[in-house]
């Protein structure tokens, strides 16, 4: 706690006040909300991949019908802002799922977010993936075919491989803008680390403070995210692919 201390009292020679950083109430609440953060991040992540895995297949299906109602999603989805699908899922079909069940509702605040995210993101994702998809060569696809593989062995053996390996630099910029999407929890309180600033600063008027605080927060996420999806590109790549 010392050297907290000592860390406080030099910003504040530089005007900075800090203080609420020595209040046990404010710094349980704010690392209560940095830990919220990370596990909306890393939830909203891993459901975000699985429904750009799901679009990108069906997208790139032959079957009609699946095909165009994925691209409808997709559509609809990107093309709309994430705060206003939040508040429609939460404000709305929340609203009517807890008429149906009462207080039974199984969805939580926290949950919506989740699944926002994940369907916005992963509308993105989709894209990333098909390119990455159509972009396996035919000679490859042939290749596969010859050694007598199902077109669902040339999917999960031949091209999905392939394909994530191209889409990689799109996906990892897609979850850099995950990270930096989760701060709409706060928009219907969900404990977030940005609800939990804005709580502090209502209390004790470090708005300027708080702000640093969550820039430096989501700057450092995000640079690890893209420091991961860097490591992956380097150890992923194949000779002949992307050269």
């Amino acid at each position: 706690m010392s050297t907290l201390q000592s860390l406080v009292a030099a910003l504040a020679r530089l005007g900075l006040n800090f203080q609420f950083l020595l209040d046990a109430f404010s710094r349980a609440n704010l690392l209560d909300g940095l830990l919220t953060t990370l596990l909306l991040c890393v939830l909203s992540a891993l459901g975000s991949l699985l429904v750009g895995l799901a679009l990108a297949v069906a997208l790139v299906s032959p079957r009609k019908g699946l095909a165009w109602g994925a691209r409808a999603f997709v559509e609809v989805t990107r093309n709309t802002p994430t705060l206003v699908q939040l508040y429609c899922a939460f404000l709305v079909l929340n609203m009517l799922l807890t008429q149906a069940v009462g207080t039974g509702n199984p969805f939580t605040p926290f949950a919506w977010v989740v699944i926002v995210i994940s369907l916005h993101k992963g509308a993105f994702h989709a894209e990333a993936l098909r390119a990455g998809l159509q972009a396996v060569p035919p000679t490859t696809l042939e290749a596969a075919g010859s050694l007598a593989l199902s077109p669902l062995q040339r999917l999960a053996y031949v091209q999905l491989p392939l394909a994530l390996r191209f889409a990689l630099p799109s996906l990892t910029n897609n979850l850099i803008d995950l990270v930096k999407m989760t701060a709409v929890a706060s928009a219907i309180a969900v404990n977030d680390i940005t609800y939990a600033s804005i709580m502090i600063w209502t209390q004790s008027d470090n708005v300027i403070e708080l702000m640093i605080v969550l820039l430096a927060f989501y700057g450092a996420l995000g640079f690890c995210v893209n420091a991961l999806g860097r490591w992956l590109e380097t150890r992923l790549r194949m000779p002949g692919y992307g050269q």
